[in-house]
C-alpha cells in the first residue's frame, strides 16, 4: 500500500491542521461581554424602553405644569404616565386612560404616545379612529369649560387645526411602523417561499440526476459483471479440478456478490430515499479477508457487537479499501488491521509494510477516490481520517468514529 494511488492531496479530517484553523478563527471572534448579553435579552430590552418612555412623558408634564395648578389635575397627568407601562398588551384602554389626563390635565406626550402604539397595533381598526378623536378633543377642548366658551372664534379654529397635528402625527407614524412590519413579514414570506421553490427545483434536478445513474448502472456496470459471472461459471466447468477451477468459483462469487450490492444501490437511487440500503457491517470482516488475497494479521480489541449500522459500515469499507490498495500497489506486503473500541469511539487502523517482491510494469487504473469517499464517510459521521506512509516504506491509513457506547 505505497503512496501512489492512496494520498489525497488536503484531505486530512480533523487532524492538526483543522485544530490550527479553528484556534485561528477562535481569536478572530468577537466574544461578547455581560453587559452587551444582558441588553440582548428580550425582557431587559423592553424594561428599559419602558422606562424611558414613562421617563419622557413624566419630564413632559414636569416642564409644563404650571405653579399653583390643581390637585387633581397633576394626580390625572401622573396616572397618564404610568398607564403607558400596559400600552404593549392593551393600547386601547391605555388610550382612554390617558385621556382625562390630557383634557383635564398635562399629559400630552403621554396621550400621543398611547395613540401611537395604538396605531402600531391596530392600524386602521375603528379603536384608531376613537383613540384620535379622544386626543384631538383634549387638544381641542379647554379645561375647565367655563374658560373654553369664552375663548373667541379665531382661538377655537386655532386649538382645532393643533388638535389635527397633535391627533394625526403620532397616527401617521403608527400607520406608517406597521406598513413597515407588514412589508417586512411579507418580503420574509416571500424569500421563505422562493427558498422552498429553490429546495423543490434542486430536489427535481437530483431525481433525474439519481434516475439516469440508476439506469446507466444497470444498463452497463450491472451487464458487464453479469457477463463476467457467466464467463467465471463456464471457465469453473471447464476446469473441473486446480487452480483454475479456484479462481474461477472465486470470481463467480465476487461477481454474485457485486451485482448484489448493485442492484441494491440501483434501487436506493430510484427510490430516492436519504437510507444507504443493505450495508455489509464487520460481521462480514472475516469472509473480506479470505477473500482479499493479502496476507492480513487481524487485531480486535474491545469492539462491541451493537454498533450504529453507519459507523460498522464505514468501518468495513474503509478496511476493504485499503486491502485493495495493499493488493494493488504492494503486491506481497502483509497488510495489519486493527479494531479498537472504547468509550469514545472505534478506531480502525490499517497499515502494510514495504512489498517484498517488485511491481511489475502492470499497473491498475487508480483516481484516488476510494480514500476520498472513506474520508466523506468519516467526516459525515463526526470522525477523522488521515493517511500516512510509515518509517519501513510502507502506508497507514487511520480512522476514528465517534459512538456512544
Amino acid at each position: 500500500m505505497t503512496t501512489e494511488g492512496m494520498t489525497i492531496p488536503g484531505v486530512s479530517v480533523g487532524g492538526p491542521g483543522a485544530g490550527a484553523a479553528d484556534r485561528a478563527r477562535s481569536r478572530r471572534t468577537t466574544v461578547p461581554t455581560a453587559t452587551t448579553a444582558l441588553w440582548n435579552h428580550p425582557g431587559v430590552r423592553k424594561a428599559a424602553v419602558d422606562a424611558a418612555v414613562i421617563l419622557i412623558a413624566v419630564l413632559d408634564v414636569w416642564l409644563v405644569i404650571p405653579e399653583g395648578a390643581e390637585t387633581y389635575s397633576v394626580w390625572l397627568s401622573a396616572a397618564s404616565c404610568v398607564a403607558l407601562v400596559a400600552r404593549r398588551w392593551l393600547p386601547f384602554t391605555v388610550v382612554l386612560l390617558t385621556f382625562p389626563g390630557f383634557i383635564a390635565g398635562w399629559a400630552q406626550l403621554a396621550a400621543m404616545i398611547a395613540l401611537g402604539y395604538l396605531a402600531t397595533r391596530k392600524q386602521m381598526h375603528w379603536q384608531t379612529w376613537v383613540g384620535a378623536g379622544l386626543v384631538w378633543l383634549s387638544r381641542f377642548v379647554l379645561w375647565p369649560l367655563p374658560d373654553f366658551v369664552a375663548l373667541t372664534w379665531r382661538e377655537h379654529a386655532l386649538s382645532a387645526i393643533y388638535g389635527v397635528i397633535v391627533a394625526g402625527m403620532p397616527v401617521a407614524i403608527g400607520l406608517l411602523i406597521g406598513a413597515r412590519q407588514e412589508l417586512a413579514a411579507r418580503l420574509a414570506e416571500l424569500a421563505a417561499s422562493r427558498d422552498r421553490e429553490r429546495k423543490l427545483y434542486a430536489e427535481t434536478v437530483r431525481a433525474d440526476e439519481r434516475a439516469r445513474l440508476a439506469r446507466e448502472m444497470h444498463d452497463v456496470v450491472s451487464h458487464d459483471i453479469t457477463l463476467i459471472a457467466m464467463q467465471a461459471g463456464a471457465l469453473a466447468a471447464i476446469s473441473p479440478s486446480g487452480d483454475a477451477e479456484r479462481t474461477a468459483r472465486t470470481i463467480r462469487q465476487l461477481s454474485t456478490r457485486t451485482l448484489e450490492e448493485l442492484r441494491a444501490l440501483v434501487g436506493v437511487l430510484r427510490s430516492g430515499t436519504e437510507d444507504d440500503g443493505p450495508q455489509p457491517d464487520l460481521g462480514d470482516l472475516s469472509e473480506l479477508i479470505r477473500a482479499a488475497d493479502v496476507p492480513v494479521q487481524l487485531a480486535v480489541e474491545r469492539v462491541p457487537e451493537d454498533l450504529p449500522p453507519k459507523v460498522s459500515a464505514a468501518a468495513y469499507r474503509t478496511v476493504q479499501e485499503c486491502l485493495t490498495n495493499v493488493r494493488k500497489h504492494a503486491p506481497g506486503a502483509t497488510a495489519f488491521v486493527r479494531l479498537c473500541g472504547d468509550q469514545d469511539g472505534l478506531s480502525v487502523e490499517v497499515r502494510n509494510d514495504r512489498p517484498d517482491e517488485p511491481q511489475d510494469g502492470a499497473e491498475f487504473p487508480s483516481g484516488g477516490y476510494g480514500l476520498t469517499g472513506l474520508a466523506e464517510r468519516a467526516r459525515l459521521l463526526g470522525g477523522t481520517f488521515e493517511t500516512t506512509p510509515t518509517p519501513d516504506g510502507g502506508w497507514r491509513v487511520a480512522a476514528r468514529y465517534p459512538v456512544a457506547f
